[in-house]
């Protein structure tokens, strides 16, 4: 199988038909876990299969995309009181080596309505375009996570963007820049800071970008899980996961 293949199949064999022999063979003995409330290693998933069947959660997987050994799922599950809420929407990043999963990492929180542009978390484009722009669009992204997010230099900000034209996924945020602006003005009144320390991944294929970050906000450890779509060479569209970092693990693996 392709390498987003056995993602996918993987995520099937756990969340919706919940088949012990296909999670076996997909996940390695030696799988490392980064969620932080699952402990590590293939026996805890294929232990809590049977968990997982009773509940008759589900899963379904909106955006894929894949580079290297990496590929970044955009997913919602249903169903999901045992891992967090009725429905989640989830960035999972899986590192498959030789035909089997290794190493996981996720962002998961629960469905939140609709944003103040009528917007969900899901919607928008899913297609994987522009493959030969690859490493044109990663760059783009890295540039601007760097210049804004990391060293917090706003005034550029409209060198990543085609003037207002920018559709916006997070729960709180509007569509363009100046919905951008208006909730970087509301958190500033509240007295509530977000920033971005470290950036671990960057996983790109064609017009999606996808970033797993490190920061803070409101002053407490914080997980970014972005997704953005680069249309002529432009930052068009963005999707996130934010998770509180928890202080205590099931593992000794960390967030990251």
């Amino acid at each position: 199988m392709m390498i987003k293949e056995i993602v996918l199949s993987a995520l099937a064999a756990i969340f919706t038909n919940q088949d012990t022999a296909i999670t076996y063979q997909l996940l390695s003995e030696t799988y490392i876990q980064h969620n932080p409330s699952v402990p590590t290693g293939r026996a805890p998933i294929i232990n809590f299969l049977p968990a997982l069947k009773k509940a008759n959660i589900s899963v379904k997987t909106y955006r894929i995309i894949s580079e290297g050994d990496f590929v970044v799922t955009h997913n919602l599950y249903d169903n999901a009181e045992l891992i967090g809420g009725d429905k989640l929407i989830g960035f999972d990043v899986f590192r498959v080596e030789n035909g089997k999963i290794v190493e996981h990492w996720d962002n998961l929180s629960v469905v939140a309505p609709l944003n103040p542009s009528g917007r969900s978390q899901f919607d928008g484009p899913t297609d994987v375009i522009d493959h030969k722009k690859t490493e044109e669009n990663k760059a783009l992204v890295v540039e601007f996570v760097n210049t804004i997010l990391l060293e917090g230099k706003f005034e550029r900000l409209a060198e990543f963007f085609n003037g207002d034209e920018y559709i916006q996924h997070n729960t709180q945020i509007g569509d363009g820049l100046s919905g951008l602006g208006t909730a970087l003005e509301e958190l500033k009144k509240k007295g509530i800071s977000m920033t971005y320390k470290k950036v671990h991944k960057v996983i790109a294929e064609g017009n999606f970008v996808f970033t797993m970050s490190e920061g803070e906000f409101a002053g407490k450890p914080t997980a970014y899980f972005d997704l953005f779509r680069v249309e002529n060479g432009r930052i068009a569209e963005h999707w996130d996961v934010i998770s509180e970092i928890p202080a205590k693990m099931a593992h000794e693996n960390g967030k990251f």
